[in-house]
């Protein structure tokens, strides 16, 4: 009997989950530990494989600090959403489009998103976000990118 493919929703919460976990750098054991689970069974949510019942989902926001819109945000990125609300593909891009997190990247990607997220006041993390991009710009027209 052959299984089907995870549905690309399943995918996209796995792999916010993933993203959250590793940029608290929580373990896959630790964050099994703190919803009762196997690291296996982390793995299989991470992966898609497996689907997060609203309650499980629910409980996995909380151990990660997060809201569960959380694990929807920027779901209408994904190549399959138009299908379910035509029209999100289509929206205008704006002037800085960042890159999707990989949170199996580079280690100083990371470190930036922790220090950053350990910064409390609204407005300061609003102007190293500034920042930030205003580099990136620079770095960009320097290389003759667009």
């Amino acid at each position: 009997m052959m299984t089907a493919e995870p549905h690309f929703i399943d995918r996209h919460v796995g792999r916010r989950l993933r993203m959250r976990r590793l940029l608290m750098g929580m373990s896959q054991e630790r964050l099994g530990e703190l919803l009762g689970l196997t690291f296996q069974q982390i793995q299989k949510y991470e992966r898609g494989a497996n689907r997060l019942g609203a309650s499980r989902l629910f409980e996995a926001a909380r151990a990660l600090e997060v809201d569960v819109g959380f694990f929807f945000a920027e779901l209408d990125a994904e190549p399959n959403a138009s299908v379910l609300a035509p029209g999100l593909a289509e929206a205008a891009p704006s002037a800085y489009e960042p890159e999707p997190l990989q949170p199996s990247g580079r280690r100083d990607t990371l470190e930036l998103v922790r220090a950053f997220e350990r910064i409390d006041d609204p407005e300061v993390r609003r102007r190293v976000l500034d920042l930030t991009k205003a580099v990136a710009g620079f770095e960009t027209r320097r290389r003759g990118g667009s």
